[in-house]
């Protein structure tokens, strides 16, 4: 499919972009992208941490009072949850969070993402130069694009420089090279903003 590319502010540049329908054009399914976000937000977990419960903790089990007469209730173990040192009643259990998921599934996942913005929210520029690294001027070319709330911006190996500290400061837009392209993001933001060399890595990615 071919895409015209714009400029920042939104305004037509020259040339288009041929976006390859092995990447960009595939029907997107609610299951695949549903379980890739799953299988990418679970990497993000830490290991939830246990406590010591009754069983692992090392008191005597000696009974340590007369069973009447002390005035006391009748306890027989060091280990139980109402002393200090005791072990926790109903404590929290180790857990790992380490699903996997099937290469190929990643990888269509991340093709339908980039195929759902192809048919509403994606938007091709030339280059991310801005003039000066001034965030007030990109702020104000972003501003005439009307690109909605939440942005992405991918470029290729590495993002503009001048890009990156202009857009820094301003809430809700994100920039990454075309390496970190990964299905939550994506899904995420309004819109996906890509450079001709973004395309490219993006494209080669799936293709080498």
């Amino acid at each position: 499919m071919k895409v015209k590319v714009l400029n920042l502010d939104g305004s037509a540049a020259k040339g288009d972009v041929e976006l390859s329908d092995a990447v960009f054009g595939i029907e997107p399914r609610a299951d695949i992208l549903h379980r890739v976000v799953t299988w990418q937000l679970e990497n993000r977990r830490g290991t939830a941490r246990g406590a010591r419960e009754r069983s692992d903790v090392a008191r005597t089990g000696k009974k340590f009072g007369n069973q009447k007469g002390g005035g006391t209730a009748r306890h027989g173990d060091r280990a139980a949850p109402i002393f200090i040192g005791g072990g926790k009643a109903h404590g929290p259990r180790v857990r790992d969070f380490d699903p996997s998921l099937n290469k190929k599934i990643r990888a269509l996942g991340l093709k339908m993402a980039l195929s759902s913005k192809a048919k509403d929210g994606l938007v091709i520029v030339d280059s991310l130069d801005v003039k000066g690294a001034k965030t007030k001027a990109l702020s104000e070319q972003l501003a005439k694009a009307n690109w909605g709330r939440k942005v992405l911006v991918m470029d290729g190996d590495a993002v503009n420089e001048t890009f990156a500290l202009a857009s820094r400061n301003i809430v809700g837009v994100n920039a990454m090279s075309a390496a970190g392209a990964n299905v939550y993001d994506i899904l995420k933001h309004d819109t996906l903003v890509l450079t001709r060399a973004a395309v490219e890595k993006l494209e080669a990615r799936f293709n080498g």
